[in-house]
């Protein structure tokens, strides 16, 4: 799923396939930890090395650019928020219009290794669709599915309150899936 590689890739990589999607956004009122800003590098499935930078877009907003190492002329680039709840972060960002105009959310941790300034890695967690849409099958949520020009998914238009008593209960962590992961780039 490629929009989390990018979002984080926040590698936001689950434009290219399944997706699960939110009517309304994750509210953006957290500064997210200033260990997630930087360049992180990571590989593909082909094995080809990726480098995520992540910067501040503005007020409580990030940026994320994913791209094949060396070429930044063919990348992709998101705009997300960040916010924090129970004991997890959490990334959210738009998608383009070409993909329902809707939200995607996931999960990321920060590792550090070596009690240093700096996270040493970046994990990257995203909804599983196959657990999202039994949710919605037992009325857990209110949703439907969909179709993208990517892909089948599934719209989630409960209130993102009622999302998140669900996500931050520990009982049910099986509903992510770890998406990506990056190690902190040195100089």
């Amino acid at each position: 799923m490629k929009v989390w590689s990018v979002l984080l890739a926040l590698s936001f990589a689950l434009l290219s396939g399944c997706l699960v999607t939110f009517k309304d956004p994750v509210p953006s009122s957290e500064v997210a930890p200033p260990k997630l800003l930087g360049t992180w590098t990571s590989k593909n499935a082909w094995g080809e090395p990726l480098e995520l930078e992540i910067s501040r877009a503005g007020v409580n907003q990030y940026k994320a650019v994913s791209y094949r190492k060396g070429d930044r002329k063919n990348r992709d680039e998101y705009t997300f928020t960040v916010s924090r709840h129970g004991g997890r972060w959490y990334i959210c960002g738009r998608l383009p219009e070409k993909y329902g105009s809707n939200y995607v959310i996931g999960g990321f941790d920060l590792v550090d290794n070596d009690n240093d300034n700096a996270a040493d890695e970046l994990v990257v967690y995203d909804l599983d669709l196959e657990r999202m849409q039994q949710l919605v099958e037992q009325k857990v949520f209110e949703g439907q599915a969909i179709e993208t020009e990517k892909g089948d998914g599934v719209l989630i238009s409960t209130s993102m309150d009622k999302v998140f008593a669900y996500l931050d209960d520990t009982a049910n962590s099986d509903v992510f899936l770890k998406a990506a992961q990056y190690q902190r780039m040195t100089k």
